[in-house]
């Protein structure tokens, strides 16, 4: 299992990506403009309880998990992690925290072989 969870974190941050942009290409489409219009967006996102419950929970847990990737990134010196938080504001927080994940457990199995490598074999 654990060899396949960098792929399991993979495929949550391409779905994320594509649920999420299904949303906004139907949300642009039914726009009176030509495009994506923000205030509307924001508006739209605390418009009943219900909305106003999500929106809230994805800010306190999108800023929780940004400020989480900004230290533990650097801290493993994972290559790319900031690519983490790129994706989760350009893109999708659904997208940006797994991939941020990908990343971290690829490298956590890698130092976890090198390690095994450098060890001396007890036999």
């Amino acid at each position: 299992m654990r060899k396949a969870l960098p792929w399991i974190y993979l495929l949550l941050a391409l779905v994320g990506a594509g649920l999420t942009w299904q949303a906004n290409l139907a949300f642009i489409a039914e726009s009176s403009s030509a495009g994506f219009e923000l205030q509307r967006f924001i508006s739209d996102a605390s418009s009943n309880p219900a909305s106003q419950s999500l929106s809230r929970d994805l800010l306190i847990g999108a800023t929780a998990v940004s400020l989480w990737m900004s230290v533990e990134g650097p801290r493993l010196k994972i290559r790319f992690w900031w690519l983490g938080i790129v994706l989760s504001f350009s893109v999708a927080f659904a997208c940006g925290a797994p991939f941020f994940l990908f990343l971290r457990e690829r490298h956590l199995l890698a130092m976890e072989e090198q390690k095994d490598q450098d060890s001396p074999s007890t036999s």
